[in-house]
């Protein structure tokens, strides 16, 4: 879940100064200022004053934002904590019990319900690590701190907007330090994209309702470009004279392509006979790691979480799920 919400914040765009309000405003000024814009954004003053009326700079949230620790783990070790066996099985037995709600999902929205089950998985760890801040008190602090003020002041009005709607109350609506949200991880924008009310009782609750976490995430992916007549990708086997300038997400060509150029299935076998575009990865630094033929699914991964490690392993864990 770390690794998302940094990610998230590092892709989102440019960084800009520390904003000269913060340091001359208290909190109470900065509060109060923000009060008058949600109010006039539409958020009722009840809303306002349940999420923040006692709201304090968190320093803990300040300390993580500042001091983020460089993520030092090779993609093996990633991995290995990511996908391990545990994960695997768990995540078979939630297919299993879950599959009656997953196949609906699944059939509204084309995506492929293992890999459902792998992103709740990797997210949460299927809902049991949602993070433990209050959503609105850490993105308050955030935007008064100023590092990221303009982004984190919109997240919380859309925050504020959440509740007002009637989602979830605020002293539920828990997430991790910088925002993300719920089951599967959503900052307030993308719930507000995507979250879905599959069970129609008006909420779209990503924090607790099986139904809407499913069809939340299946409705980012659908948006995003998925295809449910692919899966993410496989591990490849490349010659050792291979043109390493060609593992990158920069060149696409046909599978025949890829063939005819000495690359194959990890274990030797030929690649499948499809007319499908694919690219070659390799995640990590060094250039001595595993290296995976990807397809457009991986891609649209990317767009959930920028990161290739954590694409790599919800393809392994879809994989592990799926007995693949």
């Amino acid at each position: 879940m770390f690794l998302r919400c940094f990610l998230f914040l590092m892709a989102s765009g440019l960084l800009i100064p520390r904003a000269a309000l913060a340091a001359e405003q208290s909190f109470e000024q900065w509060l109060a200022s923000f009060r008058a814009e949600a109010l006039e954004a539409g958020i009722s003053e009840s809303t306002f004053d349940s999420a923040l009326s006692d709201a304090a700079p968190i320093q803990k949230v300040i300390d993580l934002d500042r001091h983020q620790p460089e993520f030092t783990l090779t993609f093996e070790q990633y991995l290995e904590q990511a996908v391990p066996k545990s994960r695997i099985e768990k995540g078979r037995q939630l297919l299993s019990e879950n599959r009656e709600l997953l196949d609906r999902v699944s059939a509204k929205y084309a995506v492929q319900p293992r890999f459902l089950v792998a992103f709740w998985g990797i997210e949460s760890s299927y809902g049991h690590f949602t993070g433990g801040f209050s959503v609105p008190k850490a993105l308050a602090t955030l935007a008064f701190d100023g590092r990221r003020a303009q982004f984190f002041r919109k997240e919380l009005l859309d925050a504020l907007k959440i509740i007002d709607e009637g989602h979830i109350s605020a002293d539920k609506m828990m997430g991790s330090w910088a925002g993300a949200m719920g089951q599967t991880q959503f900052m307030p924008s993308s719930f507000r994209k995507y979250a879905v009310d599959f069970d129609r009782d008006q909420r779209r609750d990503i924090w607790a309702t099986p139904a809407d976490v499913f069809a939340s995430a299946a409705n980012y992916l659908s948006q995003s470009g998925w295809k449910d007549d692919q899966t993410w990708g496989r591990a490849a086997y490349v010659p050792a004279e291979f043109d390493r300038a060609l593992i990158t997400l920069d060149v696409r060509k046909k599978l025949d392509d890829w063939q005819q150029l000495g690359i194959r299935r990890f274990d030797g076998r030929d690649l499948p006979k499809r007319a499908l575009s694919a690219s070659l990865v390799q995640p990590g630094d060094g250039g001595d790691g595993p290296i995976f033929l990807v397809y457009d699914n991986y891609r649209t991964t990317l767009k959930w979480n920028r990161s290739t490690y954590f694409a790599v392993a919800v393809g392994h864990l879809a994989d592990g799920i799926g007995g693949y």
